[in-house]
């Protein structure tokens, strides 16, 4: 009787087992998508474009970030939680280069897929990720500074006000910016390129205000290389009384930053295409969950969005995404 018991609870087990292996197996493939922030309509239209792909690869995203781009500690946070729950992939865009490296190395460790986004880690983390999808930001940045050379007909005194320290992507953007400005206005004169607008629209203005309580009689052209520093400085350039005097490049779209383009506060700005840069990132990571073969690199591209072009086809999808399609809100 003894040895009936056993083999019915083996039996048991066994069926209980082999159960829970059919339930996994039926179970999605779960990515995590982490961006730096969940505020402006860039993340927004990024994580449009990873729904996107989710309904197509047939896999559930689980889209969760900090709610403010300094928040170093809460992204680490996040990524340290979803390595905990053994995801099968994580797209992440680092709010630092550094700091991210430790758990991007952990979650690469344990076997999960990584595709990093928008902007990049610090070299050393370089063996830690499986894909990197992101605009040239090099590039992108070069792009402005030759638009603002010709904006300020090569003279006059420019002003680079950065992001923040940490943002691999718009330190790139800063750095293509210099070399842009230098090669296609070698004579104008950076009078300050070492000041940083923070994370919010809010500091950003601050810390716009102070620079042009200094230079406001002295500035000819600006570059700002993101989205709530372009914001920022738009605002204070409007306050200030110079707004359409002084020529102005700027970084990313949402309403306002059209709007300033649309008035001529704004003179030019660079765009990113964020919904592909979603869709991409969690398309690679699915293929890396499979084991299929992709591209380790992959440029999103931009454009350089002024009055002249606003209407274009192009520029429009850019512009004007399609987010009620792929955003449950």
């Amino acid at each position: 009787m003894k040895s009936l018991f056993k083999s019915l609870a083996l039996l048991a087990a066994l069926a209980f087992f082999a159960g829970c292996d059919g339930d996994k197996k039926d179970q999605k493939l779960r990515i995590a998508v982490v961006p730096k922030g969940t505020n402006h309509l860039f993340w927004k239209t990024i994580h449009a474009g990873a729904n996107k792909a989710a309904a197509e690869e047939d896999v559930e995203i689980i889209w969760k970030g900090p709610l403010v781009e300094s928040d170093r500690e809460g992204q680490i946070k996040v990524v340290q939680n979803f390595v905990t729950q053994q995801v099968d992939a994580i797209a992440l865009a680092p709010l630092d280069d550094e700091a991210m490296i430790r758990p991007v190395k952990e979650a690469h460790d344990d076997g999960i897929k990584v595709v990093i986004w928008d902007s990049g880690l610090a070299p050393a983390g370089d063996d830690h990720f499986d894909s990197f999808v992101a605009t040239d930001n090099f590039a992108a940045g070069e792009k402005c500074g030759k638009k603002l050379a010709e904006l300020m007909g090569g003279k006059g005194n420019a002003i680079l006000l950065r992001h923040m320290v940490g943002s691999a992507s718009t330190q790139k953007r800063s750095e293509g910016f210099l070399k842009g400005l230098k090669e296609h206005g070698p004579d104008i004169v950076l009078i300050s390129s070492d000041k940083y607008a923070g994370a919010t629209v809010e500091k950003s203005q601050e810390v716009s205000n102070n620079l042009l309580n200094q230079f406001s009689d002295d500035v000819d052209g600006i570059f700002t290389p993101n989205e709530s520093a372009t914001e920022g400085m738009m605002a204070a350039m409007k306050g200030a009384g110079i707004a359409g005097k002084v020529k102005f490049v700027g970084f990313d779209v949402n309403p306002a930053l059209i709007g300033g383009i649309e008035d001529g506060t704004i003179h030019a700005l660079a765009v990113q295409d964020p919904f592909n840069m979603g869709y991409l990132a969690v398309k690679h990571a699915a293929a890396h969950i499979r084991g299929e073969k992709v591209e380790r690199v992959v440029d999103t591209g931009s454009l350089i969005l002024t009055p002249e072009n606003l209407n274009d086809t192009r520029t429009q999808e850019l512009v004007s995404p399609d987010l009620d399609k792929w955003l449950k809100e």
